[in-house]
């Protein structure tokens, strides 16, 4: 007999529990593909390239409820083949049908939940190289970045989402037993039960540069803890999560339930899809992650459902003082110029005293900082196999209307100007934008700029600068903050600040990377609480039978009674 899916897949769920529990970060795919990418499963560049080739420029089939016709809504920044037509359809059939297939899912339980949620992961890992080539032609990020993005890296911080996720509904006890007050002078023995009950269908709304990154945690969460989920990808990066929706509908059919447990929807932009998904009063839960200003919107308008918002917000650089002056600009170089712009942990402010700060190479002002920022930039995008590997295409209209806008705001310090790409020549590739300002121009700077732009900010004193990073975060957002200083007190009073604002805090690191934290770490919300805010917990409780032959009104059941975890 064919063992489970929880059977299958249960050594690697429960050591990726053990090493959460432990606080260890445990990367199974990414370090099976480091070993032997066969062993992993994983197809070749090549095999993958004729898969994802196939699937340009034909219809992509789902088999959906409510299909309305077809859509198109990509384009490659790099010129590569015609865009996949979709099935549009209607948002309230999906999501009908998401709630019809709700129970079934529901009964599974965690463990076949779980270990479904696991195969699907594995046939993800198959198709690696095919999702890095989506990701690769729908946002523009450079091929070894989407990678990164859309493959075992991706998995893994999925496999956390699925481990916390499991671990969270294992401890909601099935039985429970104890004793009531005295009564008559006999205390009463009670028995009841606990059983997680999901919140409802949930709606992961994509994100136009890391789909699958930023969307795996949410999706996984919500499918172990028993909900079902629609997915509603941005216009310009739908395929990655198109191939994601299709493996899990087809892992779930196989298994005997309803492949509307998860499903697709798309629209032309116009129709604005994910916010009138948002305000469906059967959709329980939203994920995003992206701009502050969407998700302002969604904790306005989706009052119904539980929010997860993950804002990119203000990443804020605050450079006090540095023993490694060299590796500070190579950092903020290579943060600035590594996909365009786009990557979660790109500085868009870096608060330094107009005075100027202390170095290993002595005191440097700011005008020295400038200029050796925008040196090292050159020298990073000098070499065209480089560029290829740091920069990415620009796929969206706001960046370049963003890098023209930014310029006229200040003094510039490195001009944003055009990169040839040595494959595509045809792609639009930008150098990273970095224009000086004063504190004064906070309405400038605390506005959320997309693309490769930054701002040189000059301050009174590291005391200042440390003030705006508090309040401007706290105020508009962000995902990662940087330190720089040898002063402990200095150190001491970031991490205060950053405390105050809520942004992760890295301290005297030369290079922010893509992912600099395992997937717990940057969930909205926390990790624990990503998960338990996706379920309720129902007890019920009734008399102990005194023996084996209880009456029908010793087992009779009392009123539910609802807890939320």
């Amino acid at each position: 007999m064919r063992p489970g899916p929880y059977e299958r897949h249960r050594e690697l769920l429960q050591s990726v529990v053990r090493a959460i529990a432990a606080g260890e970060c445990r990367r199974p795919f990414t370090e099976a593909t480091g070993q032997d990418a066969a062993d992993a499963g994983m197809r070749s560049t090549r095999t993958a390239g004729k898969v994802f080739r196939s699937l340009l420029g034909r219809p992509f089939e789902l088999g959906q409820p409510g299909e309305r016709g077809r859509v198109r809504t990509e384009s490659s920044p790099y010129g590569v083949g015609p865009a996949v037509a979709y099935p549009r359809c209607d948002p309230a059939e999906l999501v009908g049908a998401a709630g019809r297939a709700a129970a079934g899912w529901r009964a599974a339980g965690p463990y076949q939940r779980a270990g479904l949620a696991v195969e699907i992961l594995r046939r993800l890992n198959t198709r690696s190289h095919e999702l890095a080539l989506a990701v690769h032609h729908t946002t523009g990020q450079p091929l070894q970045a989407a990678f990164r993005a859309a493959g075992p890296c991706a998995q893994d911080r999925a496999l956390e989402a699925v481990a916390l996720a499991f671990a969270e509904s294992e401890r909601v006890p099935a039985d429970l037993h104890w004793e009531s007050a005295a009564r008559a002078g006999r205390p009463q023995a009670l028995r009841g039960t606990c059983t997680l009950v999901p919140r409802g269908v949930s709606l992961l709304v994509g994100c136009p540069d890391f789909p699958l990154w930023n969307g795996y945690p949410g999706l996984f969460a919500s499918l172990v803890t028993g909900n079902p989920v629609v997915v509603a990808p941005h216009p310009r990066a739908v395929l990655p999560l198109a191939i994601t929706v299709r493996v899990a509908r087809q892992v779930l059919a196989e298994a005997g339930h309803s492949p509307d447990l998860v499903t697709l929807a798309v629209a032309e932009p116009d129709r604005q899809v994910h916010r009138r998904l948002a305000t469906d009063p059967a959709v329980r839960i939203v994920d995003f992650t992206g701009s502050a200003r969407f998700a302002d919107w969604l904790e306005q308008h989706a009052c119904q459902a539980a929010v997860f918002a993950d804002r990119t917000g203000l990443n804020t650089v605050v450079v006090d003082s540095t023993d490694d002056y060299r590796g500070l600009v190579r950092g903020l170089a290579l943060s600035s110029c590594r996909c365009n712009g786009t990557v979660r942990t790109t500085p868009q402010n870096i608060l330094v005293p107009e005075r100027g700060f202390r170095t290993d190479e002595g005191h440097k002002t700011l005008r020295d900082l400038g200029a050796d920022l925008g040196d090292a930039v050159d020298r990073l995008l000098g070499h065209p196999a480089r560029v290829a590997r740091l920069l990415g295409a620009v796929a969206a209209g706001e960046v370049r209307d963003a890098l023209t806008e930014a310029a006229r705001c200040g003094p510039v310090l490195h001009a944003s100007g055009a990169v040839a790409h040595p494959d595509h020549p045809g792609a639009d590739l930008r150098s990273p934008l970095l224009v000086r300002l004063r504190a004064c121009d906070e309405r400038i700077y605390t506005r959320e700029w997309p693309g490769p732009v930054s701002f040189l900010v000059g301050t009174d004193s590291t005391s200042q600068s440390l003030a705006l990073l508090r309040h401007t975060v706290a105020r508009h957002g962000g995902l990662y903050t940087s330190v720089h200083s040898t002063d402990p007190l200095v150190l001491a009073a970031a991490e205060a600040a950053a405390l105050d604002a809520g942004v992760h805090l890295v301290e005297n690191l030369d290079d922010l990377p893509a992912d600099p934290s395992s997937a717990l770490a940057d969930l909205p919300g926390g990790g624990a609480h990503f998960v338990t805010g996706r379920f309720r917990v129902v007890r019920s409780r009734r008399h102990a039978p005194p023996a084996a032959s209880a009456t029908a009104r010793d087992r009779r059941e009392a009123a539910p009674e609802l807890i939320d975890v």
